[in-house]
C-alpha cells in the first residue's frame, strides 16, 4: 500500500525530482594538496596554502579520487570517459578563498548511469544518473547570534567530493528518499564515503517542479539545500509540491528559487534566487592535466569491487532469510557485518531473531550506535549456542543478553555466577511437578474435568519453582503426563 501523499489531492498533476547529491570522500588527504583529509576540532587548523588559495601555489591531482570516481561510476552503471577535464566554476563565497571551485563541467569522469530502486509495491524503477564529476569542496561559514558577526573556517575547504547528478525521473518523495537510500548504501558498500547526513558527508540538494499530466514541458524548478535526514528531506518535498501546486492554481508563475527547510515550522523558506550555470563563468582550468582513463584501470579496479547491497540481498535470500530480513540488514551496512560476522560462529536461524528483536531493540531504548553496543557478535553467537544447546532457557538467555549488554560480561560467566543454568534433569523436574499437583488438587480436577485453561497455570507454577530455569519443553511434557494419568 503506498503511503499518502500531498499528491493524492491534486490528481491533475505530477512532479518531477531531480537530485544533486555531494559525496565526501574519504580519502586519506585533500583531492589538490598533501593536507589530511579528515576533522578538527580547532578552526583554520587542517589547511595549507593550495586549500587556502595563495597566489601562485599549483593543484596536483588527489589519483585515489579519481580512483573513488571510477568505481563509483561502475557501481551506477555509468559509462567511464577516456578523457575528462577540470574546470573554474566561478562564483563568490566568503568561505572558498580562490573566488572559483575547481569542478568537472562539459567533461566530467561518469556519464549516462543508473540505479535501480524498489517501490513501494516491490516493483523496482529505473533512475538514471547525467553525470557523476568530482570536484572540491568549500569552507563553512559559522554565524553567532550573540555578536552578530561571521566566522570562516577553511579546514573543509578542498575535502574531495562527487557530484552524482540525476535526471528528473523521481516522481514522489518516497522514491526520493528511496533514491538517496539506495546510493548512499552504494558509496558505504563501495568504501569510499560514510555516508553520514549529519556531518555533510552525504549531502542532497533536490530540484523539484509540478506540471498538469500530459503536459511535454518541465514546470519551473525550485531546488532545497542543506537538509540533513531522509524524513526531512521527505516532509520539505511534501511542502513544497504543495506550495508550487497553490501558486499554479492561483494563476501565477513559479519563480526558479534555492529555499531551506524550516524544520520548526514544517515549510521551505527563500534563500536566494536561483543561478543559472552562464553565471559560473566556467572554462578548464590551466593548472591541470586532462584525466585520462585507460581500459586496463577501469578493468583493475571493477575487479577489486566490493559486494554491492543488490548483490549482498541476493545472497541473503539465498542463504535462508525472508526479503524482510535481509532487506533490514543490508540497508545499514554495520549491521549487515554484525549479522555476518555472527553468522559465521554460529549459523542458527535464532541469530537474525536475536538481532532484529533484542539486538535492535536493545540499541533503540538506549539510544546508542551498533559500534558501542557490549553485546558483540562472538557474545550474542555465545548466547544462541548457550540456548540451543539447553544450557539455558529462553527465559535466562534474555536475562543474560540484558547483562552483557550494560556490562560486556563474558555469557558463560554470567550463567555460571548468577546460577542461570538451565535445570534439564527430568529426576529434578519431575518431583517438582508431582509437587505442584499435589499441591493444587482442586485445579487438578477442573483441569481434567475440561478446562484446559489451566494448563498454563501448572506451566507457570513450575517455572515459579524452578526460579525460571526450568527446560519449558520438558516441564510441559511431564505435565501432560502426569495431569493426564
Amino acid at each position: 500500500m503506498a503511503s499518502p501523499s500531498i499528491l493524492d489531492n491534486y490528481p491533475d498533476y505530477e512532479v518531477n525530482i531531480g537530485i544533486e547529491v555531494h559525496v565526501q570522500l574519504n580519502t586519506k588527504t585533500k583531492i589538490f594538496c598533501r593536507t589530511a583529509n579528515g576533522t578538527s576540532q580547532e578552526p583554520n587548523t587542517n589547511i595549507c596554502q593550495v586549500c587556502c588559495g595563495y597566489p601562485g601555489v599549483l593543484p596536483v591531482l588527489n589519483k585515489k579520487v579519481v580512483e573513488y570516481a571510477i568505481l563509483v561510476g561502475l557501481a551506477t552503471n555509468s559509462k567511464i570517459s577516456p578523457k575528462s577535464f577540470f574546470a573554474r566554476k566561478h562564483y563568490f563565497y566568503p568561505d572558498l578563498p580562490k573566488n572559483y571551485q575547481i569542478t568537472q563541467g562539459a567533461l566530467p569522469i561518469c556519464t549516462e548511469g543508473n540505479i535501480e530502486i524498489k517501490l513501494e509495491d516491490n516493483r523496482k524503477k529505473i533512475i538514471r544518473l547525467i553525470r557523476i564529476h568530482m570536484e572540491e569542496d568549500a569552507g563553512k561559514s559559522l554565524h553567532s547570534n550573540m555578536s552578530n558577526e561571521s566566522f570562516i573556517d577553511l579546514n573543509r575547504t578542498g575535502t574531495p567530493l562527487l557530484e552524482i547528478v540525476s535526471y528528473p525521473d523521481i516522481s514522489s518523495s518516497h522514491e526520493a528518499k528511496e533514491y538517496l537510500k539506495t546510493l548512499r548504501s552504494i558509496v558505504q558498500y563501495l568504501g569510499v564515503c560514510s555516508g553520514n547526513m549529519e556531518e555533510g558527508a552525504f549531502r542532497a540538494d533536490t530540484n523539484i517542479s509540478v506540471r498538469k499530466k500530459g503536459a511535454t514541458k518541465l514546470g519551473t524548478r525550485c531546488e532545497l539545500k542543506n537538509i540533513n535526514s531522509f524524513k526531512f528531506i521527505g516532509d520539505a518535498i511534501e511542502y513544497e509540491i504543495e506550495r508550487q501546486i497553490t501558486i499554479l492554481e492561483e494563476g501565477q508563475q513559479v519563480i526558479q528559487q534555492t529555499r531551506l527547510w524550516d524544520e520548526k515550522n514544517r515549510k521551505t523558506i527563500l534563500m536566494r534566487s536561483k543561478e543559472e550555470a552562464a553565471d559560473y563563468r566556467y572554462f578548464n582550468d590551466p593548472d591541470l592535466p586532462v584525466v585520462e582513463v585507460d581500459q586496463n584501470w577501469i578493468t583493475n579496479i571493477k575487479n577489486s569491487m566490493p559486494e554491492l547491497p543488490n548483490q549482498k540481498f541476493e545472497r541473503f535470500i539465498k542463504e535462508g532469510l525472508s526479503p524482510y530480513e535481509a532487506d533490514i540488514l543490508v540497508n545499514d551496512i554495520e549491521l549487515a557485518n554484525y549479522y555476518e560476522s555472527t553468522h559465521k560462529l554460529n549459523n542458527s536461524k535464532q541469530v537474525i531473531n536475536w538481532i532484529l528483536r533484542e539486538l535492535l531493540g536493545y540499541i533503540k531504548d538506549s539510544k546508542i550506535t551498533l559500534l558501542e553496543c557490549k553485546v558483540t557478535p562472538e557474545k550474542l553467537a555465545k548466547i544462541v549456542s548457550l540456548l540451543e544447546s539447553s544450557k539455558i532457557n529462553n527465559h535466562a538467555a534474555k536475562e543474560v543478553f540484558d547483562i552483557v549488554a550494560e556490562t560486556g560480561e563474558n555469557p558463560e560467566t554470567i550463567i555460571k555466577e548468577r546460577g542461570l543454568e538451565q535445570i534439564g534433569s527430568i529426576d529434578e523436574l519431575e518431583t517438582i511437578i508431582k509437587q505442584i499437583i499435589d499441591d493444587n488438587q482442586k485445579q487438578v480436577t477442573q483441569f481434567k474435568a475440561g478446562n484446559e485453561k489451566l494448563f498454563g497455570f501448572f506451566v507457570g507454577e513450575s517455572m515459579k519453582r524452578t526460579k525460571g530455569k526450568g527446560n519449558p519443553h520438558l516441564i510441559q511434557e511431564l505435565l501432560k503426563k502426569y495431569l493426564n494419568n
